[in-house]
């Protein structure tokens, strides 16, 4: 629907102004994520996604020609790990999180695990599990292939900012 209109720079903004993000029901303690959110007076609700943790949706803007809400979990998602040691848990199930990257298909697939050291501490095993280092890498790397996932290692402090950015560049690269 997006490719029937051409948005002027202007216009761009004004809508990247009004996204919201959703941040998934089932989403564990993020209080830091949506604290960054409120300080930064980023609008942001609470509901439930198919898969992944956050997405985005544009409100109607009639002005615009935009009738309807649009959302953006059918297009991009970001799934948030807390630590090494909850990532390894996940991949270690494969069967589970292999089913959430194939719903996941042809989307934008982003992970975010809040370790900014995260390789560094695979390679090392400095992660609370007994998941062997080289099955951890290989397991990732292989997703990351298979499903066009993106891996990112950051730190925790910085979650909420790496959310809103990565759904805005997203949003703003799907008007233009």
């Amino acid at each position: 629907m997006l490719e029937m209109f051409k948005y002027t720079d202007k216009e761009i903004k004004e809508l990247l102004k009004s996204m919201i993000i959703i941040c998934d029901s089932r989403e564990q303690e993020n209080s830091w994520v949506t604290d960054y959110f409120n300080s930064k007076k980023i609008p942001y609700i609470t509901e439930k996604l198919d898969f992944g943790d956050y997405s985005a949706y544009i409100p109607k803007n009639i002005e615009l020609g935009i009738v309807r809400n649009i959302y953006f979990d059918n297009k991009i998602v970001i799934e948030r790990k807390n630590s090494l040691k909850e990532l390894s848990g996940t991949i270690s199930v494969r069967d589970r999180f292999e089913s959430e990257l194939l719903r996941a298909k042809d989307k934008k697939f982003i992970l975010m695990v809040e370790e900014s050291q995260g390789y560094e501490k695979i390679i090392n095993h400095k992660y609370d599990t007994d998941y062997n280092e080289k099955a951890f890498l290989a397991t990732l790397f292989t997703f990351q292939h298979r499903y066009g996932m993106d891996i990112n290692f950051i730190d925790k402090k910085y979650s909420g900012l790496f959310i809103y950015q990565q759904l805005y560049y997203f949003v703003r690269e799907c008007f233009k």
